[in-house]
């Protein structure tokens, strides 16, 4: 289960691509999360589209969940409003379907009970048959991942595993050998939000990753602004944004996204890490 280390061995969605093209060019991959469904469906590709044409290199589309254990404030109003409006599971292949004709990988973020509900067999191949680049799962753990691992191998979806600053060497290790595109490392315990600064522990755990053999790990929790991301670029292969983006998108009260806020938002984080 070793993640390969060139993109040559990747799908062509995959993330791998987009980080080391991002690593030809001298600089980290910036991965924006929005939720799906938020302010609508339909808004929240526009959304996603907005960012990519603002230096986003990989969207990460969140399926919104009535009990995150990860997820801040922000995203769980945002997640709330997405609920109440009447997205469901199956959105989101439209999504993202329409999302990767921009050209930029698309990795799905979801706790894994919506994906057993779905079948993870069938969410898989239908993931992959819109285009999409994998998965990202915060509460699954590689070594009770057998079934999503037997079938992201199926259809050559990326899967990405979270470690903290907690992580044993053990389970760093275990991690990277699962992961395929990159490890996601949380900068911080706790749940994802803005923050005047970034884990100070961040850049030892990616340090303690890359020691266990992960090619590519990107950083994540707690990014707000361009001189943060420019902060994480300098030692991390990916910088991840969520509840900065989410935020600049707009209240979940509002009758549209702010699709202007957060374009701009997105291109000062893509000008951070181009720095």
């Amino acid at each position: 289960m070793t993640a390969p280390s060139s993109s040559e061995t990747s799908p062509v969605g995959s993330s791998i691509r987009a980080i080391e093209r991002a690593r030809q060019e001298g600089r980290a991959a910036l991965v924006g999360y929005l939720p799906l469904g938020y302010p609508s469906v339909a808004g929240s590709v526009r959304a996603a589209r907005a960012m990519v044409e603002a230096g986003v290199d990989v969207v990460e589309l969140g399926i919104p969940y009535s009990d995150p254990g990860m997820d801040g404030p922000v995203i769980q109003a945002a997640a709330d409003h997405a609920l109440r409006g009447g997205t469901r599971v199956r959105d989101v292949f439209d999504a993202v379907s329409a999302i990767a004709q921009t050209g930029a990988p698309v990795l799905v973020m979801s706790y894994i009970n919506p994906v057993l509900a779905y079948g993870t067999a069938a969410f898989a191949r239908d993931l992959a048959a819109a285009g999409g680049a994998g998965l990202i799962t915060p509460d699954l753990i590689p070594d009770e991942a057998s079934e999503w691992i037997a079938a992201s191998d199926e259809h050559d979806l990326d899967r990405v595993f979270l470690v903290a600053p907690s992580s044993t060497p053990q389970r760093l290790a275990m991690t990277s050998a699962a992961c395929r595109g990159f490890v996601y490392a949380a900068s911080t315990m706790g749940v994802t939000g803005t923050r005047a600064s970034v884990g100070s522990g961040a850049q030892e755990l990616v340090a303690r990753t890359r020691e266990t053999g992960a090619p590519r790990v990107c950083v994540g929790l707690g990014v707000s602004t361009a001189e943060q991301a420019h902060e994480v670029a300098n030692y991390a292969d990916g910088v991840i944004v969520g509840s900065a983006l989410v935020k600049a998108l707009g209240s979940p009260d509002g009758p549209d996204g702010d699709y202007e806020a957060l374009q701009s938002l997105a291109a000062e984080l893509a000008a951070g890490v181009r720095r």
